[in-house]
């Protein structure tokens, strides 16, 4: 039997805590019945500086259940910063993490596979998922075509895969010596070169409140989840300038030979548009590569990810 422990990171959770922790707790019953998991395994819920009252019940739950334990952090550092503290926090009590979110729309009936997956040698274990009806139809679209485009930009990563997975003491360790700024999990832990497996992930309703994961921060997610692991943005300027190199001068040809011609008239349709397209461009080419400026800038800053204020 393991030591296992899941970790749930919360923002404004407090509609669903209670029923995701009965559900937990159901499952972990199950689980130390068939002697696949210790009766000292953990609940865990990561409080990511939440402004309703997540905290107050988390720690109504631990006086409660004694599998629930609680990490609350300083402020709000952000999903995947919050997923990380609860792992290397939690590694000092678990054989084996996983991280799911504290709504359990993901499937629980998963982690069991993942139990077994990592009995039979895998150290890490991808929820991936096969069915996501539950998810609105742009976030369905959008989440296709980001995993895709990473594909494209050269991340390695794994298809249809968030933030549910099983990690062991092993693959924790190894993830702890990786001290990035900007962290994007999805892409940095297939990098850890451990036997993997995945298994199948299908996706419920949530059963109250409402998703904060934003388009704002997908967004954000999927910007820091290209350019933290590929160059490929920057190339593409370099190709796309020598394009308008090549562009500049097919139009320099043709002006001359309007010129010769005598067929050139003075018009500044033409000039407006290209000014404006090549001031696009040069737009976009400084904030692309402004943007890994920026993040060099915080990466030789070497901050903390996260501060954590009080443990259960």
């Amino acid at each position: 039997m393991i030591r296992f422990a899941t970790i749930s990171p919360c923002y404004n959770e407090e509609l669903v805590l209670e029923q995701s922790v009965a559900r937990l707790s159901a499952l972990f019953d199950d689980l130390t019945a068939k002697k696949k998991i210790s009766p000292e395994s953990q609940i865990v819920f990561v409080n990511d500086g939440s402004t309703d009252g997540t905290w107050p019940l988390i720690e109504r739950l631990h006086r409660e259940n004694s599998r629930v334990r609680g990490i609350n952090l300083t402020r709000n550092v952000g999903h995947q910063n919050a997923i990380m503290a609860g792992m290397m926090t939690a590694r000092e009590w678990a054989d084996a993490v996983v991280t799911i979110d504290a709504d359990l729309q993901d499937d629980l009936s998963a982690i069991e596979q993942m139990i077994d997956a990592h009995a039979e040698g895998s150290e890490i274990v991808y929820g991936v998922k096969v069915q996501r009806k539950a998810d609105p139809l742009l976030k369905r679209l959008s989440a296709e075509a980001f995993y895709r485009l990473q594909a494209s930009m050269g991340v390695e990563s794994i298809m249809n895969h968030a933030d549910f997975r099983l990690m062991s003491r092993r693959a924790l360790d190894i993830l702890s010596q990786y001290h990035e700024r900007n962290l994007y999990l999805r892409g940095l832990i297939p990098m850890l070169g451990l036997q993997s497996s995945q298994v199948d992930d299908v996706i419920s309703e949530r059963t109250a409140g409402t998703s904060k994961y934003t388009l704002h921060k997908m967004l954000g997610l999927a910007l820091d989840g290209i350019t933290s692991f590929s160059v490929r943005p920057l190339y593409a300027i370099t190709y796309m300038g020598a394009a308008f190199i090549f562009i500049s001068l097919c139009i320099a040809i043709y002006v001359l030979h309007a010129i010769i011609a005598g067929t050139a008239m003075p018009g500044w349709a033409s000039i407006i548009l290209s000014i404006w397209l090549v001031g696009g461009f040069v737009l976009m080419a400084i904030g692309i590569v402004g943007i890994y400026i920026g993040k060099i800038y915080q990466e030789v800053k070497g901050r903390p990810l996260y501060n954590i204020k009080e443990i259960l």
